[in-house]
């Protein structure tokens, strides 16, 4: 679910506003049953080769952008969705002007993370960033690679020479399905679905009636609100019903007051980012350090509370239960016979919940900025795309200034550490009890650091835990220097996006500001023209469209049988025989075949290597190399 390799485009339509919603997606977790009265929008039909090509492939194919093409038609999508964000009618770039003929109103660093949940492996990363920033208004065409639109160093980049984009092109909802919509308004839809299986409350009180039903059994029945958490946990297989609670409003309620942020626990992370943005330092933190969670095309169908959810009863290493659990986070859980509000730390402590405990709404304090110092840290094996965090921290610190020495005194903390190889989130409260009522010094940073390294103790298959209990230790040390640097005005020690003002955390740098930037430098020889001359690779606009075929996609025929090939184990071995017994293998297993069993006149060639001759296709007599086949089964 995280490669991004089969991203669509979902679009709802509310006929109360007449408005669409458009958002990315894995196809791969979407079920089925979630997608009624939705549009579906695929890379092929954007473009193909019926109707012709959309700018987006036409220009991921002219610049380089597609090798193997697996991942292409993803990428397209994620292109083509935040293309459709930018210029729907009411955005505003951040001039409030509009973009300049074919071009869109994304800009370079929209254009960077409109893929960065997408995975590839062979293409190399700048040539897609190209394509994607060839659509933005403030590239400077320059600035792009290699291309078969024009010729790089010679010929003047322009965007006449581009594949002509333009907004709205495509229909990503069909009117026909709007007028279904609309003459189902007053139809009052049933809970109990029939005999699909798929079952879809519109109330917390329907949905424990599905819980009193005499079919329920956890085991056999799944609740989901977008089966993100199949990504992870590959079970879905195990369920012959699922109940649908993402049509349930408490569960999607965002109110905003006073106190605090209320967040239903069905509402998605990428509209939590959104409602976070818009909000206090704090807030801002919270929402920066979200937009590093899973990828695009996850978040905006991965709710908040499936993430906590999970956390509490899977023991999945959140990034989200740190950061809210630091902020002082409270929840709102319905039980089978009464609700309750806990505090975070107190809901992942408790055993894991049955199916019918749900999580109902997650409540933020508004800390505002005054003396409080919110900081958020995380390191994973990419900064972003769909990658679990190797430790995450959250730290919140309420400080005061004393007057006579100048010195920063910690009047409060909470300092959070996950993923680092426990169940869940924990609190170094020994750490926080020795620091609570210190000014901070060196002395005092060291003994915290000391008490830090015998509380982060990663359980035991832990894979790297020296390696987990120093970035926890560097978390900590990096936050409380900071503190340091900021004596008597503790206000000041926060900045606008609720980071310590002196600096990133860790090296870490705001994703907004994020840019990659080159230079390509190419020396022509035409010697052998057209030999070298960088021309679209035949297919490619084929592999950015989904259509085309790989051995996967072609039905096997009838009687087809697999076959896999026997490895040396030995370099310069002689081969004696294969040594096969059928009691080790299944009943299925028709043969063996080695070089023994090439026919007369038959010979043993797997591959033609051109000028270095052939190889063979079983290592017979000898086997050459370890790994080498000697025999398929």
């Amino acid at each position: 679910g995280g490669c991004g390799a089969c991203v669509v485009l979902i679009s709802k339509y509310d006929p109360a506003t007449d408005e669409v919603t458009e958002f990315s997606a894995s196809s791969c977790l979407t079920l089925v049953g979630s997608l009624n009265h939705c549009s579906v929008t695929t890379s092929e039909g954007i473009g193909n080769t019926r109707d012709g090509y959309h700018p987006v492939q036409q220009r991921l194919a002219g610049f380089h952008a597609s090798q193997c093409g697996f991942c292409t038609p993803g990428m397209c999508m994620s292109i083509f969705s935040s293309l459709v964000k930018a210029d729907k009618p009411g955005t505003t770039t951040a001039g409030d002007h509009a973009p300049p003929p074919g071009f869109s109103k994304l800009t370079c660093a929209e254009a960077e993370h409109a893929v960065s949940g997408n995975l590839c492996r062979c293409t190399g990363y700048r040539p897609i960033l190209d394509a994607c920033k060839s659509f933005a208004a403030d590239v400077d065409l320059e600035d792009l690679g290699l291309n078969s639109f024009w010729k790089k160093g010679t010929d003047r980049a322009d965007v006449g020479k581009l594949p002509e984009y333009s907004s709205g092109s495509v229909c990503t909802f069909p009117e026909f399905l709007k007028s279904e919509i609309k003459g189902q308004m007053n139809d009052v839809p049933a809970a109990i679905a029939g005999e699909d299986g798929w079952y879809h409350p519109r109330s917390i009180q329907e949905l424990h009636s599905l819980f009193d039903s005499n079919w329920f059994d956890e085991n056999s029945v799944k609740i989901v609100a977008s089966n993100t958490g199949a990504g992870v946990y590959k079970d879905q297989d195990l369920y012959d019903k699922y109940i649908d609670i993402k049509g349930i409003a408490e569960l999607s309620v965002i109110d905003r007051n006073s106190k605090g942020l209320e967040i239903g626990a069905a509402v998605s992370i990428s509209k939590a980012i959104e409602v976070f943005s818009d909000g206090t330092p704090v807030f801002r933190k919270i929402a920066s350090h979200l937009s590093k969670v899973a990828s695009p095309f996850v978040r905006n169908t991965a709710t908040v509370g499936g993430n906590v959810i999970m956390a509490q009863r899977l023991q999945f290493p959140s990034d989200i239960a740190t950061v809210l659990l630091a902020a002082g986070s409270t929840v709102t859980i319905q039980t089978a016979s009464k609700m309750l509000c806990l505090t975070l730390d107190e809901f992942l402590e408790q055993p894991p919940c049955d199916a019918k405990t749900i999580l109902l709404s997650i409540f933020v304090p508004d800390w505002g900025s005054d003396n409080v110092i919110f900081e958020t840290s995380r390191v994973a094996p990419r900064p972003f795309g769909n990658a679990v965090s190797y430790v995450n921290s959250a730290f919140l610190a309420r400080t005061s200034g004393d007057g006579a020495s100048g010195e920063l005194i910690i009047e409060d903390i909470c300092l959070a550490f996950g993923a680092y190889g426990v169940d869940h989130t924990t609190r170094a409260r020994k750490v926080e009890e020795f620091l609570k009522g210190q000014s901070v010094s060196a002395p005092v940073i060291l003994e915290a650091v000391r008490l830090l390294k015998d509380t982060i103790m990663p359980s035991e298959g832990t894979t790297h835990p020296e390696y987990r209990v120093s970035l926890a230790v560097s978390f900590l040390f990096s936050f409380l220097s900071s503190l340091g640097n900021n004596q008597i005005e503790p206000a000041k020690a926060i900045a606008p996006n609720g980071s310590c003002a002196n600096g990133s955390m860790n090296g870490q740098v705001a994703s907004e500001d994020l840019q990659i930037r080159s230079r390509q430098e190419l020396v022509f020889n035409d010697e052998y023209k057209p030999v070298g001359k960088p021309i679209t690779k035949s297919g490619a606009e084929l592999q950015a469209s989904g259509e085309a075929v790989y051995v996967d996609d072609i039905p096997a025929p009838k009687d087809c049988i697999y076959g896999a090939f026997i490895y040396s184990t030995h370099p310069h071995a002689h081969i004696k025989g294969v040594n096969f017994r059928p009691s080790l293998a299944s009943e299925k297993v028709i043969g063996v075949i080695t070089a023994k069993d090439i026919p007369a006149g038959g010979k043993n060639v797997g591959a033609g290597i051109n000028m270095l001759g052939t190889e063979a296709l079983f290592g017979d007599p000898v086997s050459e190399f370890a790994g080498q086949n000697i025999g398929i089964v």
